[in-house]
C-alpha cells in the first residue's frame, strides 16, 4: 500500500524538521510529531510504498530483527484514523 498526506491537513515544521505539528481542518487538536514519528511523516509522500518506508526506517535504525515493522503500521494506522494520511490511488495501484 502507498500512503499519501492527507488533503486537509496543514503542517508547520521547526527547521531542522525534527518537529511537525499537523492539523486535520476538521479536527479540534493538532498532533505533534516528534523524533522518529517525524521522520515516518517526511517519508509519506504518496510515492514510497508501506514496505520501502518500513526498509528505509530498519536502515536508519539498524532493525535487523525486524521488530519496527508491528510499530510502524500502527503508527500509520493512528494517522490514518486521524485522517492524516490516506490510501494513494494512483494509476497502476
Amino acid at each position: 500500500m502507498v500512503w499519501k498526506r492527507g488533503g486537509l491537513v496543514a503542517e508547520v515544521c521547526t527547521k531542522p524538521r525534527s518537529r511537525v505539528a499537523l492539523l486535520h481542518l476538521d479536527a479540534t487538536q493538532p498532533v505533534v510529531l516528534e523524533g522518529t514519528a517525524a521522520i515516518i511523516w517526511d517519508l509519506i509522500d504518496g510515492q514510497r510504498s508501506e514496505q520501502d518506508i518500513f526498509a528505509e526506517l530498519e536502515a536508519i535504525f539498524e532493525d535487523q530483527s525486524g521488530q519496527m515493522q508491528a510499530q510502524i503500521e500502527g503508527f500509520l494506522a493512528s494517522l490514518e484514523g486521524q485522517r492524516l494520511i490516506e490510501a494513494h490511488h494512483g494509476a497502476g495501484l
